[in-house]
């Protein structure tokens, strides 16, 4: 295998393990369910992706053809993971789930409990 090869794959499972790291960490740091969407969706996301370019330029290199295999994956999860995101804070919306405190801006549309300046 060419050296080139090499360093973009090992820069591509190093981009990907640093963003998986970050998933993990946030997931375990955040503290209510509407601050731990960002992590699993954003930082996992371009994880995965850029496991899955590793993946790809080494199965491509291997075959001597383009492997469509992990770009097809990588798609799919760049379309489901925003859908789920949303699922889960619809879910956490319905169940009233209560954010934290320090969380800002979580009042319901249409009960404003600020007094109007005149």
């Amino acid at each position: 295998m060419p050296f080139y090869l090499e360093i973009i794959i090992c820069v591509a499972l190093l981009i990907g393990g640093v963003f998986l790291l970050v998933r993990s960490y946030g997931l375990a740091r955040l503290p209510d369910i509407y601050m731990r969407l960002h992590s699993p969706t954003k930082a996992s996301t371009l994880g995965i992706t850029g496991v899955l370019i590793a993946s790809m330029v080494f199965q491509s290199h291997l075959k001597g053809a383009f492997s469509v295999q992990e770009l097809l994956i990588t798609l799919f999860l760049l379309i489901t993971a925003p859908v789920a995101a949303n699922m889960i804070a619809k879910t956490a919306l319905h169940y009233r789930t209560k954010p934290i405190e320090k969380t800002k801006n979580q009042e319901p549309h249409g009960n404003h409990t600020r007094a109007r300046r005149t």
